[in-house]
């Protein structure tokens, strides 16, 4: 071997090294909930109940258990922020539930895959949560109980670069606040 070719021969190899060590970071954690908000949060139990770990009446975890563990979304096709049959129907029982606890507010996160700049989602997720609370309000729900808020590609719900968690994180989640 030429000393050319050894010289190239370990240039290639520290230059795969180093592209190798240098893959896209994973993200371990997500930034904290909106304050004043049980999203993310475990279960507590009623401080006046008998029993230990029960759900207190009109919280997120009642939201969560009357309507089924993703009963507090609805999901958008990319670039859209319109409301169909499917979402209607979860915003529905969304309401239903929220005549139950009158006192109850509720916030509506609007969500956007990473695809896009931060402006353009964080835009795109707050048109998404205006979507969700105008047709709550078209439905009954008094406009004064819901507050909006955008978190565009910040909070995802699924971490992944594929269709599939994309899909996950085109959405609007509702809230609901102490």
């Amino acid at each position: 071997m030429t000393k050319n070719t050894i010289k190239m021969e370990a240039l290639l190899l520290v230059s795969t090294a180093f592209v190798a060590g240098c893959g896209k970071k994973e993200v371990d954690t997500l930034p904290p909930a909106a304050e004043g908000t049980d999203y993310g949060q475990t279960p507590t139990a009623d401080p006046n109940a008998n029993g230990a770990g029960q759900i207190t009446p009109g919280s997120q975890e009642d939201f969560l258990q009357q309507l089924g563990q993703y009963g507090d979304r609805i999901l958008f096709e990319t670039d859209r922020f319109n409301i169909d049959a499917e979402d209607q129907a979860t915003l529905q029982r969304q309401a239903q539930w929220l005549a139950q606890y009158p006192n109850t507010r509720i916030t509506v996160e609007g969500h956007a895959d990473e695809r896009g700049t931060r402006d353009y989602n964080l835009a795109l997720g707050e048109r998404r949560a205006n979507s969700a609370k105008n047709f709550l309000v078209s439905i009954g729900v008094d406009a004064s109980r819901i507050q909006t808020v955008s978190y565009g590609k910040e909070r995802p719900s699924a971490l992944g670069s594929d269709e599939q968690a994309w899909a996950q994180n085109r959405r609007a989640v509702t809230v609901t606040v102490r």
